[in-house]
């Protein structure tokens, strides 16, 4: 396996089946609590920075037709990680370790997926674009749609339900 087919494929997972991006979404997770760990969410927000354009290189360099081959999901952990990036500073924000927002991790796990799935408005033109950076930065969309949905949530959890905002 080359270089780029490992970084695209995220060292293999995207080669699961069924639902590959499922799998990379998956993958993404314990990666984000890693560099949460590592440097909180400056150090997610470095991850994704660099993950970005060596994403887009690797799809680049992975040939074929398919501009956006299903077991490249490189572009899912970024989007994934984008999600989860107001999970990571409400840890810090809130002083509280970042597992214990477990309702927010599974909050952004699923409206990635269902943004990367349903590809409303922007998620969707810019996957039309059939080039790495498409590829990438439709990811990128649909996380930064799904990190609107845990931020509405969660103020709603903690205003409407809760009755305060902490």
């Amino acid at each position: 396996m080359t270089p780029a087919r490992l970084l695209a494929t995220v060292g293999g997972v995207g080669l699961l089946h069924p639902a590959p991006g499922t799998w990379g979404s998956l993958a993404a997770l314990p990666l984000a609590w890693a560099l949460h760990v590592f440097g909180g969410w400056i150090a997610l927000i470095a991850g994704i920075a660099l993950l970005l354009p060596l994403g887009a290189w690797a799809i680049g360099r992975m040939g074929g037709s398919d501009p956006d081959p299903s077991e490249a999901v490189i572009d899912e952990v970024a989007g994934q990680w984008i999600a989860l990036l107001p999970v990571s500073y409400g840890a810090l924000f809130a002083q509280a370790d970042v597992l214990a927002l477990w309702p927010g991790w599974v909050t952004a796990f699923a409206a990635f997926r269902l943004f990367d799935i349903w590809k409303p408005g922007p998620v969707g033109r810019l996957d039309r674009m059939h080039t790495p950076w498409g590829v990438m930065l439709d990811d990128v969309a649909a996380g930064a749609m799904a990190a609107v949905t845990v931020i509405a949530l969660a103020i709603f959890w903690h205003v409407a339900v809760l009755g305060v905002l902490s």
